[in-house]
């Protein structure tokens, strides 16, 4: 076990934590020693509960985690409240149109977008009291060793849960100033997650995040996070005061990983400025592989991103069925296809396994550590 305070408050060898929505990354980095956290925003209570069931079988008794997305404030005001039938009726007709479009364009028919939001429902659901509580009824009938929240302040139903079985709660942050809500809230682990980062960002460096969130954390672990894909790196954030590093992106190309064929060969021939922070897949900013479809929302003539999770209502179901058109050969649905990914995609450039991932951070930090010591005679 590395002398990190994150391995030993979350019983690991090494501080390196994978942020998958696939349950295999998950298994596979605990079982090499890091720990796997399960990103579940997209589940129904039971859909966890199978993924958990699972994912708990092939640990081999190794620790592992949960990342939600439970908004303190639930929800936007626009959505506050309502059952599936209004979500569906609030969602503008010029938003549903422009996505129509853009479909044509790339010779896709769109179908009944506002019936098929429906599939989508599950996120609406999971940002209300209600279903995070549903969710985290079921996160926590597993021995979970970690709950991450990835939007704001965990809520005080997070906090109930964690504390009475014991689990720490993580909470990602891109500014010194939600650190330092963060910490008042009482969180046990900062992610300090710069611009880079794939998903939800904001537009801090990471270079210049972790410095500032460690300088204000004191006790309280630092995980760094946003465009770490190697060991080298993560040794440069543990240099500045971080405890570990918080890597989604990595995982995104190995041979476990969820997206399809054809977003991972995107993904291998991507560089560092193929991607872009947009609102346009969650109404808020989130960082993702630009393609025609990215394009599009960011031009001068596209609609206004609706507020979460109504903008989710509205892409989500295309994006969905452009995914399922471009593994079938469909030329322009390949073209349109996007993925979250972070500006670390310019240097995954081969397919690996994810316990292959692990290790090579393992090799890539002891370099790194190396190089440093002898910049000092040690």
């Amino acid at each position: 076990m590395m002398n990190s305070k994150i391995c030993e408050m979350l019983g690991i060898e090494f501080p390196l934590l994978a942020f998958s929505h696939c349950r295999d990354v998950v298994a596979a980095v605990s079982k090499a020693g890091g720990m796997g956290v399960f990103g579940a925003v997209m589940y129904t209570p039971e859909q966890l509960r199978e993924e958990l069931a699972w994912i708990d079988a092939h640990c081999n008794g190794k620790p592992y985690g949960l990342d939600l997305i439970v908004p303190n404030k639930i929800l936007a005001e626009a959505a506050a409240g309502l059952d599936e039938a209004a979500l569906l009726a609030a969602l503008p007709q010029e938003q549903l149109d422009f996505v129509a479009a853009r479909l044509q364009e790339a010779g896709i028919e769109p179908g009944d977008l506002r019936d098929q939001a429906r599939i989508a429902m599950a996120f609406a659901h999971n940002l209300n009291a209600s279903g995070a509580e549903e969710m985290l009824e079921v996160a926590f009938s597993f021995p979970i060793k970690l709950v991450a929240n990835a939007l704001g302040a965990p809520p005080p139903v997070m906090f109930d849960f964690a504390r009475t079985h014991d689990v720490p709660v993580a909470a990602l942050v891109g500014a010194k100033e939600h650190a330092l809500k963060q910490l008042e809230a009482g969180v046990d682990i900062l992610i300090a997650s710069g611009g880079e980062a794939g998903g939800h960002c904001g537009d801090v460096a990471t270079m210049v995040l972790v410095p500032e969130v460690v300088s204000v954390a004191g006790d309280t672990p630092v995980l760094a996070a946003g465009g770490i894909v190697r060991g080298d790196q993560r040794a440069a954030a543990m240099a500045m005061g971080a405890a570990g590093a918080w890597c989604g992106s990595v995982w995104l190309t190995t041979a476990e990983a969820e997206p399809s064929p054809t977003i991972k060969h995107k993904l291998l021939e991507a560089g560092s400025r193929d991607t872009v922070r947009s609102r346009s897949r969650t109404g808020k900013f989130s960082r993702q592989l630009r393609s025609p479809w990215v394009d599009a929302w960011e031009a001068e003539n596209a609609p206004e991103p609706l507020p979460m999770p109504l903008q989710s209502l509205v892409t989500e179901p295309a994006l969905a069925h452009i995914a399922k058109l471009a593994e079938g050969g469909h030329a322009g649905a390949a073209s349109l296809a996007t993925y979250w990914v972070g500006q670390g995609v310019g240097l995954m450039t081969e397919p690996l396994s994810a316990g292959e991932v692990v290790q090579h951070f393992k090799r890539d930090f002891i370099t790194a550590y190396e190089r440093l010591s002898a910049f000092i005679g040690v």
